[in-house]
């Protein structure tokens, strides 16, 4: 199986620790970030994957190589500008000829990869997004009003959300049809395209832990929780669906 790991940002939010060094290559306990997801997504069964490269490409490049150090093949897609989260996935549709997954890489998770690729191919969807839900606590007084008249007042709520966890599942067949080589295009704006033109995108829920590393806090917490749990995230071969894939 295919997987496209998006890797060409320059992690604004995480300076000054990305002045020299991409984000997905910052240490969370011994490893990169990086490098807990290729080995993820090797466990579970995807063993040939494409990483889309920009800013610091090199540095990316020489620490993996060619990905024969951690069993997988890896090939390199450079961007010359920044393409957003779905434009680098347009570069590499001639290589991608089955249902493949795209995670940023920058995620720190214990989704089950395959069995989302699972459900993807069961459903015959076009997309498949991995949801998570997500609880913002609101620090003041949320005031509710219909023009000028009172409605209601709510003490520091805590409200639920599903987002998105920057984990895909795309069919290259029908996206190839919303998206531009060398044209920048975010995933939100993809997804909504195929879902407005009645292409099937389907959600995927599963009981898991997520963390976008994507501010210093939320890096702090990362290197906390991978020393904590390192064998959740790194444990050994899932085993489940592996036979339902090779039927498939």
């Amino acid at each position: 199986m295919k997987a496209v790991v998006l890797a060409g940002g320059k992690g604004t939010r995480l300076k000054p620790y990305t002045t020299c060094i991409p984000k997905p290559l910052m240490p969370i306990g011994d490893i990169p970030i990086l490098e807990v997801v290729l080995t993820q997504l090797k466990r579970d069964g995807f063993d040939e994957i494409y990483i889309t490269v920009g800013y610091l490409a090199h540095l990316i490049q020489a620490f993996f190589g060619d990905g024969s150090r951690l069993g997988i093949k890896l090939r390199y897609s450079h961007e010359a500008q920044p393409l957003g989260t779905a434009g680098p996935i347009a570069m590499l549709l001639n290589e991608l000829d089955d249902d493949f997954l795209v995670i940023n890489g920058d995620v720190l998770t214990t989704l089950d990869y395959r069995s989302m690729y699972l459900s993807h191919k069961q459903n015959k969807a076009a997309a498949t997004i991995a949801v998570y839900k997500r609880e913002v606590p609101i620090d003041f007084g949320v005031i509710q009003t219909d023009g000028d008249i009172l409605i209601d007042y709510i003490e520091k709520p805590t409200y639920s959300f599903e987002v998105s966890m920057g984990v895909n599942v795309l069919s290259p067949n029908i996206i190839m049809k919303y998206i531009v080589a060398g044209k920048k295009l975010d995933m939100p704006e993809l997804i909504i395209r195929m879902k407005n033109n009645n292409e099937l995108v389907m959600c995927y829920r599963e009981a898991c832990y997520w963390l976008d590393i994507g501010r210093i806090e939320d890096y702090e917490t990362a290197i906390g929780e991978f020393e904590s749990r390192r064998e959740s995230f790194l444990g050994c071969k899932r085993k489940q669906s592996l036979q339902v894939l090779k039927d498939l």
